[in-house]
């Protein structure tokens, strides 16, 4: 039944080796080669001598000292991390700090801001994911950092969680393939990686209970494969998830816990719950949870209380703390052979950050010639949007980074068409807000640039007139903590009141602060003509305040689109950046682009069709506007070197090799989630998976329903042909060996594709097709390369809930590649069968 996990499941494919028999002539890919000097193997187990040790250390420790080894503190000497436990000091047992990691360390210090995990995985090579973790592992150890809490494992199900930035795509192939690689980034520079959200961490609507009914050959199938991955290479620690799985909390759930990680797929090192995820001490602790974070509400003094009570048994203490020291053990923690701390090298992280978000950029559309920009095209440019004078690097919450440093697209894209070039700017959506006229107060004042010195008070309280009926947006910036921000009343209403939960904290990357460092909170009012009673009370605290009040409104939007169509018709060329604000802790309610960027682009094309859309996005996002673009290069989150990444693909000095790990659909109406909403967002804190294994592009594919771009797509200033496929067994799974060409003019590179048709022989609902491999392949113009695919096992097989274990996909299987998922160039098939 739904939910059933086994306790002991055969991870081999049945029936022995396979034989194969090819009619014709396309797997999974080795991680390129690593040429950096050797670090610890994340993947050995347990040294010499750990069980011992670790035997030895828990047998002196008294219950109390356990103990505080399984929850979060307070720690003496904060840098800015997400947690700490104390360790015991007495026996040498150091403290942890764990830190947020998915796209650099998020502590309160500079750090490398690295792409968005999404842009890494557009590159579709696990080579660069294992750079892209070394960077992180390296940075985490010097600035102090014990445990990374990342990478993100979680599949793109809706294309509305708010996080789909910080994870790597909706294929469960490529995304075990990428988190297996980062973590062996992460560890071999000796910081210990947590894999997250143990599992069906799919939205943030409701996290903290909604309860995720998933069958469990879909769960197998789909998003426990980048997990088990994860295993596999060796992961130090687990984060549970906060959502319920089919009635239980993740952080409660003996069937994944102990069933699935650990005597399915071996894992010996410890789980810790998501923050304030716990519910309980003795069923959690009897899961197979291990510590909660960031305190100790339940494993703490309650936990003591439990076994003084003997509704605990210490054994179970012992079992949790000895995990936990057998990963500290690992890496070096408690016999004194970790590697000495490193200095950070901001200079090699910088490297790494153009290297990523260069490759993963995806060209969308280019048409008429759009891009590169050369010629005249590169010598007369307007740059339109927000996000084209002031660099998005990072979405919000767990994903922040406070990067070394971060230039402009504009600032970039200026100093790349150099002197004699024209390059304009038009700001087009205002994301800050312009100074309320003082003539709009009564009596007049002025709200744009307030000081309140500590320790002070000061109060405006009078009237704003309003000529009609409009749509307002008010814009609040301050300085200090979200507490002490001014108190604002427009007719006695609170306009930026005090959001519950973590809601203050988790604000985005982007729109929550002004470009001078103040922060910034919107409230959009509808307005009669008339008096308004406003009264603005501002308190200076302990430091001091700093302040203004703005707005926007239907006159200063128009003006703002006026002003970027003149740009757009006084240049040959136009590049326009749009943004989506994502953060942790909700999820968007669309995939229309916000605000009015809708208009502001057809506005724009209408007025030059050599407009280039620059997507800054987390995720998806539908484009009615697209017909009457040029081009279209979707960046994500590109970090702090995205404005050089980004000019260096506009201009043509990179070649757009970046594909997507998601399927775009047209609109609202047509995805997997849409018209269902017990799928999304839940109906009753109820969410069914109920379309099964078909996740992504393999729904698409099933229904029979068209993308706006399917998965795998990305275009390139050159072309690629394909020839040869031939297919043959190798070992317990098959090869699938065909040649690329570059059939064009430059030098680039081509992520080749490998689909997998369904077994006629497995009785299970099956995909149409389902990414089997592939293979990033740089190219020069006229070269031609021989290229091997693998397909392992695990792709051919499908899960058998009765069988409790994986069964081999026999039968005539088509195999297709290609360059996405709806662009497939050779097709043949091969016959898989049991060996004797």
């Amino acid at each position: 039944m739904p939910g059933a996990l086994p306790r002991r499941s055969a991870l081999s494919v049945l029936g022995g080796a396979l034989a194969v028999a090819a009619t014709g002539g396309g797997g999974r890919p080795a991680a390129a080669e690593d040429t950096s000097a050797p670090g610890p193997d994340p993947a050995a187990g347990p040294a010499p001598g750990t069980a011992s040790r670790v035997g030895s250390l828990i047998g002196r420790m008294t219950l109390g000292e356990k103990v505080a080894l399984l929850h979060g503190a307070t720690d003496p000497h904060s840098l800015g991390q997400a947690g700490y436990t104390p360790g015991v000091p007495r026996l040498g047992i150091p403290p942890l700090r764990l830190a947020d990691g998915p796209a650099g360390v998020r502590v309160a210090r500079h750090a490398t801001a690295l792409p968005a995990p999404v842009l890494l995985a557009s590159a579709f090579d696990p080579g660069l994911a294992r750079e892209y973790g070394r960077v992180i592992g390296r940075e985490g150890r010097a600035l102090g950092q014990d445990v990374l809490l990342s990478p993100m494992v979680n599949l793109i199900r809706t294309p509305y969680a708010g996080r789909n930035f910080e994870t790597f795509g909706e294929d469960p192939l490529l995304t075990a393939d990428l988190v297996a690689e980062e973590i062996r980034g992460i560890q071999g520079e000796g910081l210990i990686a947590t894999v997250k959200h143990f599992a069906w961490n799919n939205q943030e609507h409701e996290r903290m209970s909604i309860d995720v009914v998933v069958d469990e050959r879909t769960m197998r199938e789909t998003e426990l494969r980048g997990f088990e991955a994860a295993v596999r290479a060796g992961a130090g620690a687990v984060m549970s998830a906060y959502n319920k799985v089919n009635g239980v909390f993740a952080s409660e759930s003996g069937p994944l816990l102990t069933g699935v990680l650990r005597e399915d797929w071996g894992f010996d090192g410890w789980v810790m719950t998501d923050w304030h995820a716990a519910h309980s001490t003795a069923a959690a602790l009897g899961a197979g949870l291990d510590m909660e974070m960031p305190d100790g509400e339940y494993f703490g003094d309650a936990l003591r209380k439990a076994v003084a009570a003997g509704t605990v048994p210490e054994a179970d203490v012992d079992r949790a703390a000895g995990r936990v020291l057998t990963v500290m053990d690992r890496f070096g923690l408690l016999d004194g052979g970790a590697r000495a701390r490193p200095r950070r090298d901001p200079r090699a992280g910088a490297r790494t950050a153009l290297k990523v978000a260069t490759a993963g950029g995806v060209l969308l559309r280019n048409e008429r010639g759009t891009l590169p920009l050369t010629g005249r095209a590169a010598r007369s440019i307007a740059v339109i949007g927000p996000t084209g004078s002031i660099p998005f690097v990072s979405g919000g919450g767990s994903a922040h980074v406070v990067p070394d440093r971060a230039v402009s697209p504009l600032e970039a894209m200026r100093g790349r068409a150099g002197e004699g070039a024209r390059v304009a700017y038009a700001l087009g959506e205002d994301v800050f807000g312009k100074r309320i006229p003082t003539a709009a107060l009564s009596p007049a004042a002025d709200l744009e640039q307030r000081t309140v010195a500590a320790g002070r008070t000061w109060v405006y309280e009078g009237t704003l007139t309003v000529t009609g009926a409009e749509d307002w947006t008010f814009f609040l910036h301050f300085s200090g903590p979200p507490a002490g921000r001014p108190k604002v009343l427009l007719d006695g209403d609170e306009l930026f009141p005090f959001r519950p939960g973590l809601g203050e904290y988790f604000t985005g990357g982007f729109l929550c602060a002004a470009p001078d460092g103040l922060a910034v909170r919107r409230a959009a009012v509808r307005l009669t003509a008339g008096k308004h009673r406003l009264r603005v009370t501002a308190e200076g605290g302990g430091e001091g305040l700093a302040f203004r009040l703005r707005r926007a409104t239907p006159a200063t939007r128009a003006a703002d689109v006026a002003e970027a169509v003149r740009a757009a018709r006084g240049a040959h060329s136009v590049v326009l950046f749009a943004y989506e604000d994502a953060t942790e802790g909700r999820d968007r309610t669309t995939i229309a682009l916000p605000g009015r960027q809708n208009a502001l682009i057809d506005a724009v094309a209408r007025a030059n069709p050599r407009t280039t859309v620059v997507l800054n996005t987390s995720s998806c996002t539908a484009m009615p506007w697209l017909d009457r673009t040029g081009a279209v290069l979707q960046m994500y989150y590109p970090g702090q070197e995205g404005a050089a990444a980004t000019t260096a693909l506009l201009f043509g000095d990179a070649n757009p090799g970046g594909r997507l790990t998601q399927s775009f659909p047209v609109s609202d109406e047509r995805h997997p989630m849409a018209g269902d909403p017990r799928r999304h967002p839940g109906v009753h804190g109820r969410e069914e998976y109920s379309e099964g294994v078909h996740v992504g592009y393999r729904w698409y594919d099933a229904e029979g329903v068209r993308p706006l771009f399917p998965f795998g797509h990305g275009l390139s200033y050159t072309t690629f042909g394909y020839t040869g496929l031939r297919l043959r067994g190798r070992g317990s799974g098959l090869e699938a060996v065909f040649t690329v060409r570059n059939t064009g003019r430059r030098a680039g590179a081509e992520v080749a594709q490998v689909y997998l048709g369904p077994s006629p022989d497995l009785r299970f609902d099956q995909a149409e097709r389902v990414l089997a491999g592939y293979r990033r392949v740089h190219l020069r113009p006229g070269e031609a390369r021989k290229v091997t695919v693998r397909v392992d096992a695990r792709t051919l097989s499908a899960w058998d809930t009765g069988r409790r274990g994986w069964v081999l996909g026999t039968g005539w299987r088509t195999v297709e590649v290609g360059s996405s998922s709806r662009d497939r160039r050779l097709r043949g098939r091969i016959e898989v069968r049991h060996g004797a």
